[in-house]
């Protein structure tokens, strides 16, 4: 453990909070696709590491800590109303009057509540997730991505000491509550894994039909797949309807390329995209606070595909 490090996941939570924790998330694909690109075109990557997963930006620290600085300012003041208009829960007002923030809104830019205290919770809990991350990779040693379970780690710290919702949120619909997709909705995220998959395995076999080494596919390409995916929310962060896919992209690059099969990276992102949608719906609906889907989609994954192909 590197304590300049940890100190500097402060200065990252903190910062990440001031942008929102999507837009953080963001940079964090730019970088990770500027730095495998690097290293896939043969050149010495120093962006992947220690910026893009690191201090800076490092989802465990940056995405992760944003969002429990955004639940920490939507309960600040302890006046929660009802709403309407968000389908997932609860919305506090601010300090700064007449603005409402619902908890689990990762687009949200903290920086308009001009709280500093907003920013210190985002920091804090940066340092929390470079220390979790440490303890699940540096001293446990897990075979799967640890920066994802941290950010599903801090997820849940952040649902049961900030939030009032519970694990599974408090449903308020008349029907019977649904966890899996069904009919129009389940074949769209099976088409979703279908095509990501594809994509991503097909291109995988394309480069290594090339003569790309698969120790030199798997030190980049995961990688440059996951930046992609992360970079396409900024149509999100834009207010468009666009498919969340780092969650399958990644753990299906590393299926293709780890087992050498695109069927398998194929049937493993279709895996990916709804088991994704099945955590949206159990621990991320009717809460006050956000517990990150593809994060928990992706660990839960990685240790499956490290477990049976490393």
């Amino acid at each position: 453990m590197d304590i300049l490090a940890l100190i500097a996941a402060f200065g990252g939570g903190a910062f990440a909070a001031g942008l929102g924790a999507l837009p953080a998330f963001i940079m964090t694909g730019f970088l990770a696709l500027v730095g495998t690109g690097i290293t896939l075109a043969g050149g010495v990557d120093i962006l992947t590491s220690n910026l893009a997963f690191g201090s800076f930006f490092g989802p465990h620290i940056a995405f992760a800590g944003a969002a429990a600085a955004t639940a920490y300012a939507a309960r600040k003041n302890n006046t929660l109303i009802a709403s309407t208009s968000f389908d997932c829960g609860e919305v506090a007002l601010t300090l700064e009057e007449g603005i409402l923030i619902d908890g689990t809104d990762i687009t949200y830019s903290l920086g308009k509540t001009l709280d500093g205290t907003v920013l210190i919770v985002g920091g804090v809990f940066g340092m929390i997730g470079y220390l979790v991350n440490y303890l699940y990779s540096g001293v446990l040693h897990l075979n799967t991505d640890t920066v994802a379970m941290t950010v599903a780690t801090l997820g849940l710290i952040a649902r049961f000491t900030i939030g009032k919702s519970g694990l599974t949120g408090q449903y308020t619909g008349t029907e019977k509550r649904q966890y899996f997709s069904q009919n129009q909705e389940l074949i769209y995220n099976i088409v979703v894994g279908l095509s990501v998959g594809i994509m991503v395995s097909c291109v995988a076999a394309y480069l290594k039909n090339l003569g790309v080494s698969k120790e030199f596919l798997i030190a980049g390409y995961p990688s440059l797949c996951f930046g992609i995916s992360a970079i396409t929310l900024v149509f999100a962060q834009m207010g468009f309807s666009v498919p969340i896919t780092h969650h399958i992209s990644l753990p299906a690059a590393d299926a293709a390329v780890l087992s050498g099969n695109p069927i398998i990276g194929v049937v493993v992102a279709i895996a990916c995209s709804l088991i994704g949608d099945f955590f949206t719906k159990t621990i991320n609906s009717y809460v006050d606070t956000h517990i990150d889907p593809p994060a928990c989609t992706i660990f839960l994954m990685e240790f499956i595909v490290f477990g049976l192909f490393m």
